[in-house]
């Protein structure tokens, strides 16, 4: 998926869960997420419930997270590892789980890297910045 949309990603991932729990094969991208999902059971009734939540908004300022934009992420960070892109991204991870003793943190503490990146290229109206995001990473790891 390459820039989706809101409902896009929201399909995608209501589209997953409705697989699993029909039995139905998973495709592609459809096989990192479910994974994901599995262990985000928070999030499960927001995806039993399309209707209520394929337009509803979640605001930051109160205290709201967006599901979809954290499984989002989590997808994110599973595909980039799955082919080492940025290149030393799988390393970083397994070095920062291995830190914190936990994979769940170390992927949550990855993913505030990458928010600030995706910010980041935001604000300055520039790109997809690697070296930034890896650096981020290697002071979480100390």
């Amino acid at each position: 998926m390459f820039n989706p949309s809101r409902d896009q990603v929201r399909q995608f991932f209501f589209g997953v869960w409705g697989k699993y729990k029909n039995r139905q094969p998973l495709e592609g991208a459809e096989a990192l997420a479910l994974p994901i999902i599995l262990q985000h059971p928070e999030y499960h009734g927001v995806l039993d419930d399309p209707e209520r939540h394929q337009d509803r908004d979640y605001l930051p300022e109160l205290g709201e997270t967006n599901p979809f934009l954290h499984l989002a992420m989590h997808l994110s960070l599973a595909e980039q590892v799955s082919i080492d892109q940025p290149p030393g991204i799988r390393e970083r991870l397994g070095r920062l789980a291995a830190r914190l003793g936990d994979r769940m943190a170390a992927e949550h503490a990855a993913m505030d890297c990458l928010a600030e990146m995706i910010w980041r290229a935001q604000r300055d109206g520039g790109g997809y910045a690697p070296a930034g995001y890896l650096d981020c990473l290697d002071e979480k790891i100390g």
